[in-house]
């Protein structure tokens, strides 16, 4: 990944996931999913947290398509919740390139006393 440059685009996604993730309580949530699928009242158990509190940070997880939602058929009360394999690669693989340290260039400066060339 040498020639590896984000384009905008990817940057604005990257940073986004990031901001979602960051997170304490939503990086926890996810931390669980990618244990395999959880409910709400799995998630209140191991984290503590209040089911509205869960759902709240589940609406931006899912609004973000890091996680996917699926009703029980049964009773459609009952939500679970997993991990979107497809957002989880393309994060994977933007973080891959993006912290890549291929890409790290020995450089001077172009200021202070041993400053690039002047024309």
């Amino acid at each position: 990944m040498l020639n590896y440059t984000p384009k905008a685009t990817e940057l604005a996604q990257l940073t986004r996931w990031l901001q979602v993730l960051g997170h304490p309580n939503r990086l926890g949530i996810f931390d669980l999913l990618m244990g395999g699928v959880q409910c709400n009242c799995e998630i209140h158990e191991r984290l503590g947290l209040s089911l509205s509190l869960i759902s709240h940070h589940m609406r931006i997880l899912e609004q973000d398509g890091l996680v996917v939602s699926e009703r029980d058929a049964e009773d459609g009360r009952w939500v679970y919740y997993s991990v979107d394999q497809d957002a989880l690669r393309q994060l994977g693989e933007a973080l891959q390139g993006f912290l890549d340290a291929g890409r790290i260039r020995p450089r001077l400066p172009c200021c202070g006393p041993r400053s690039c060339a002047r024309s």
